[in-house]
This record gives C-alpha cells, sequence and structure tokens, in this order.
C-alpha cells in the first residue's frame, strides 16, 4: 500500500512537472505594450518543455528558431528596425504568445529610492508642481511604462512582478514623476516612442541594488541570510535580486537613477559603493551604457553627517566614472520635504545629458559649473574657476549666497562672492585675513545662487579636503 502511494505520487509529480514545462512562458516585461530598443539585436527570452523548438517573430519581418535547453530554458536575438510600430510579436512553442501593440524605439531604466518611485500625483501633503495638468494632458500612444512591483529576494530571482501600461491618466499619475518628465521630453525633441522600465523603492540604500559579490568588497556590509522584518529596502543585496536581475539581458539604451539620501551618512563609503553599482550593472549587461544620476537636494536633516559630503561623493563619480553624468538640484531643494516639488526640472535636467552625451545633439548645455581650480589674489582673496561654463556664470540677478571662506585654522565665516567678465568668481571675508579654503553651499539646507548662463545650477564645493 505504501509503494502504491509513493508510486502514485511520484507520477503526480512527474505529470505537473510536465504541465509547468508544456506552457511556454516568458517574464512578465515581455508582454503587449512594450517597447524594444531600436536597431538592435535584442534579447527575449523564456520556458517551455525541454529539448522543444521555439519560434520567435517579429511583425517587421524578421523569425528566430531555438531549441530549449535541458531545463526548458530558451532566448533568442530578434533584429529590430529603426524605431516604429505598433508591431507584434509572435512567440511559437508548445503553445503560442502573441504579444500584440509592441513598439521599437529607446528604452531606459529608472531606478533609486523614494525621490524616483515618488509617483506624478505627489505623496500625501508632498505635492509636484503641476501635476494635475500633467496628468490630464499625459495621453500618449510612444510613452510606454513598466512599474515594477516591491518585492525582494535572497538569491538572483528571473522574474518580476509588473506589467506595461500606455502613458495616459489613469497610469502616470502611479508612475515616477522624474521618469515621466524625462520619457515626454526625450519623446519630443527624439520624435521616437520611449520605454520606461522604473523599479525603485523609497528608503533604499546603494547596497540593497548590488550583488553578493560586490558586498564583499566591502567590511561593514554583510550579505543578508534570511528576509529581515525591518529595513528590507536596506539590506544588501535584496533589491538587486529581486527588481534588476530580472531585467538584465533586457536590450536598453540607458539608466537614470535617483538616490543617495539612505546612504547620507558613509559617503566615503559610497563613493566607492556608488561607481561599484554603475560598474556591475554594466558589468551583467555587458554594455558600458549612459548612467545619468541627481545629485540629492538640499534639505533640513536633523543630525546626522552634512548631507554635502554624500553630494560630493556623487560629484566624484561623475567626474571619475566614465558615461556618466550628474543633473543638479542645489536650487530646489526645501528644508522641510525630502521631496522637491520641482521633478519635471529634474527630469529635463536628466534628459540634457542624454540629449547631448548619447544622442549627439550639439549645442545643448547639460552640467551647470562644476569647481574646477583656485589661487590666492595679491589682495588675499580667493579666485575660482570652473568647467561646464564655456559662456560664462551668473546669478541671474540675485545675490550670491551660500559661499564661505577660511584660513588655516579651519574656522569658516561667510563670504562675499563676485562674478569676474573672464568666467571666474572672486570670494573674500574681511574676517579672513590670509584664505586657504572656500566652500560654496556645503550644508545640509542651503538654496544655490550660482548657475551658468544656460541656468544650470552649480554642484556644491569645497576647495580643501580636510576631514569631515
Amino acid at each position: 500500500m505504501q509503494l502504491l502511494k509513493k508510486l502514485s505520487l511520484l507520477s503526480l509529480l512527474v505529470f505537473v512537472t510536465q504541465v509547468i514545462y508544456a506552457q511556454t512562458s516568458t517574464p512578465s516585461f515581455f508582454s503587449s505594450n512594450m517597447v524594444l530598443q531600436q536597431d538592435e539585436e535584442v534579447a527575449i527570452w523564456g520556458n517551455d518543455d525541454p529539448k522543444a523548438s521555439v519560434e520567435v517573430s517579429g511583425s517587421w519581418g524578421e523569425t528566430v528558431l531555438v531549441k530549449t535547453n535541458k531545463e526548458g530554458k530558451w532566448k533568442v536575438k530578434l533584429k529590430t528596425p529603426i524605431a516604429g510600430g505598433p508591431y507584434t510579436v509572435t512567440i511559437k512553442g508548445s503553445k503560442t504568445i502573441t504579444l500584440e501593440n509592441v513598439l521599437i524605439g529607446e528604452v531606459w531604466i529608472c531606478s533609486g529610492q523614494s525621490n524616483m518611485e515618488m509617483p506624478l500625483k505627489g505623496y500625501k501633503n508632498q505635492p509636484i508642481n503641476g501635476s494635475n495638468e500633467e496628468i490630464l494632458y499625459s495621453t500618449n500612444d510612444r510613452i510606454r511604462l513598466f512599474n515594477t512591483e516591491r518585492t525582494t529576494s535572497l538569491k538572483p530571482e528571473e522574474d518580476v512582478p509588473g506589467k506595461w501600461l500606455l502613458s495616459e491618466p489613469n497610469s502616470v499619475g502611479e508612475f515616477s514623476a522624474t521618469a515621466y518628465f524625462f520619457a515626454k521630453k526625450l519623446e519630443n525633441i527624439l520624435d521616437v516612442p520611449i520605454g520606461l522600465i522604473e523599479t525603485s523603492w523609497g528608503g533604499s540604500t546603494a547596497e540593497a541594488w548590488v550583488d553578493e559579490n560586490t558586498i564583499e568588497e566591502f567590511e561593514n556590509l554583510n550579505v543578508p541570510n534570511e528576509i529581515p522584518e525591518k529595513g528590507v529596502n536596506q539590506s544588501p543585496t535584496l533589491l538587486y535580486n529581486a527588481m534588476i536581475n530580472p531585467f538584465v539581458g533586457y536590450n536598453i539604451k540607458g539608466v537614470i537613477w535617483y538616490q543617495g539620501e539612505s546612504n547620507r551618512n558613509r559617503s566615503e563609503e559610497y563613493k566607492k559603493l556608488f561607481p561599484a553599482m554603475i560598474g556591475l550593472w554594466r558589468e551583467k549587461w555587458q554594455q558600458e551604457f549612459p548612467f545619468y544620476f541627481v545629485q540629492i537636494a538640499p534639505y533640513g536633516y536633523n543630525g546626522g553627517v552634512n548631507s554635502a559630503f554624500i553630494r560630493e561623493s556623487q560629484l566624484y563619480a561623475m567626474q571619475n566614472v566614465s558615461n556618466t553624468g550628474m543633473a543638479v538640484t542645489m536650487d530646489i531643494g526645501d528644508c522641510d520635504y525630502i521631496h522637491p516639488r520641482e521633478k519635471k526640472l529634474v527630469g529635463e535636467r536628466l534628459v540634457y545629458w542624454a540629449l547631448a552625451k548619447t544622442y549627439n545633439i550639439g549645442g545643448v548645455a547639460y552640467s551647470g559649473p562644476v569647481y574646477k581650480s583656485s589661487e590666492k589674489a595679491n589682495d588675499g582673496r580667493m579666485v575660482l574657476t570652473f568647467d561646464y561654463a564655456p559662456n560664462g556664470l551668473s546669478s541671474f540677478g540675485n545675490e550670491l549666497t551660500g559661499f564661505q571662506i577660511a584660513g588655516e585654522d579651519k574656522t569658516f565665516f561667510p563670504a562675499r562672492a563676485r562674478i569676474n567678465g573672464n568666467k571666474t568668481i572672486t570670494v573674500w571675508s574681511d574676517a579672513v585675513k590670509n584664505p586657504v579654503s572656500v566652500r560654496y553651499a556645503f550644508d545640509n539646507c542651503t538654496t544655490g545662487s550660482l548657475y551658468n548662463v544656460e541656468g544650470l545650477p552649480a554642484s556644491s564645493f569645497r576647495t580643501d579636503n580636510w576631514d569631515q
């Protein structure tokens, strides 16, 4: 009798396994309404019976055949045309899957923490400027949105919960405002479909978005053995495993990123961790894609390390990691709210980087002034020079504020500043007769006053390298 039960159970398991294998399937992001990267050999993959034949065809005239391996996995490379659509993608295996209303265009991954996750409708009691009007006029068939649901995992996953939606009032209100404004401007300028894959989690740390091998490079970080009850979005590897790894291989043009607040008390670690994360993602995709990110805005943090140091680490990444760019937000912070209302400006400043550096559109300013060097003038004042200000500097009629100056005693005093005709700035204070260091907007909560003439704000900076 026991033997009969075991045989029956075995037969049931074999039957269930066969049923699972017999269902041709793909990850959630290969679905109707998706956007595929234009003019590339795009990867499409899934599961079916072991050693089965699978045919993948695009209605633009491309077809690829493949056999599954012994685990039933398959993967093809399908040549895409230049931007256009809508098309149909048909997958014929043990069953037929038809993906409809597929567009060919530019695909970007959008990731980070709450300032990327913040939906166009805003958070409770935290608005986004002009959101209702933007939602009202958001219908655009050429912008497609994939919103990844929050999830975690101790091991790398192959699929995520989420689906592709069309840009329209019923969908964009719940989608990332920064990402939406990025796509809206990009679609308007390039005149091609834009696909956004948003995968973010409020309050997350950078270490949550990297794999186990990367974590091993950092002595203060440890990979968890189980999902913690609290702080899952700050636990190393958990978000990478569940919310990034499934997408690895999906052809993209690049990444936009908005994160840093949750790492602000560990700026020296972030200086290494953030570039390591960028490198990991590029290694996994086998592509040095552009990576454009937002420098966190000023905010009235209560205690902890001065957030100017994490902004400095972000500036370091822009200056030292290839094919990166940084959108500065020094002029739109809010001491009371960590989520700036001007998400449209943020999205558009990211677009400037993409247009100039990825799509090679000349004449577009893309970075605000970046401190380059300083020297002491004969009158004891400090003269600063800047990159990314070919046409000069401006405060747009307002007083230059936020400057501090110190002597060898490292005591900083408020300083006056003047823009010179030779694209430099002179900084001084009567309280400091022999200055050696200048800092600008180097506080938690401050308002940027320095721009290039194209209207892009300068990052906070310091000319010294004194301990924090």
